[in-house]
């Protein structure tokens, strides 16, 4: 029996907070991936299945000011562009779901950016 992957048990981890964490239309879910060289987070409503705004470190106009997306400053970067891009399609609230990964380091950057951005979670 091969021994248990981290990202398996991180899958796992954010399976547990999916079964209770629904983006709906009036409060979407802030959803965040993190890689070792990147981060990206999109808002998603569950109920109609659809992304309705997107922010990452290979998006062309921030991978210009970031340089490097692994660290923690380009994570902020990129929580402030998620919480521009809401607020200009009127998206106020969300759910913050942090994809099974510690609420730490990066993740906890990018959650600070999008609240110093104006989103509420």
């Amino acid at each position: 029996m091969a021994k248990e992957s981290r990202n398996d048990r991180r899958l796992k981890r954010h399976a547990r907070v999916r079964k209770n964490l629904i983006g709906t239309p009036e409060k979407p879910r802030l959803c965040v991936f993190r890689s070792n060289k990147n981060i990206s987070c999109q808002i998603i409503d569950d109920e109609n299945h659809k992304t309705l705004a997107a922010a990452s470190t290979v998006d062309k106009e921030l991978k210009a000011e970031i340089g490097h997306g692994g660290n923690r400053e380009a994570a902020r970067k990129v929580g402030e562009a998620i919480a521009k891009r809401a607020l200009a399609k009127g998206i106020e609230e969300v759910a913050f779901d942090r994809g099974g990964f510690l609420y730490h380091g990066r993740v906890k950057e990018l959650a600070e950016g999008a609240r110093e951005g104006g989103l509420k979670f």
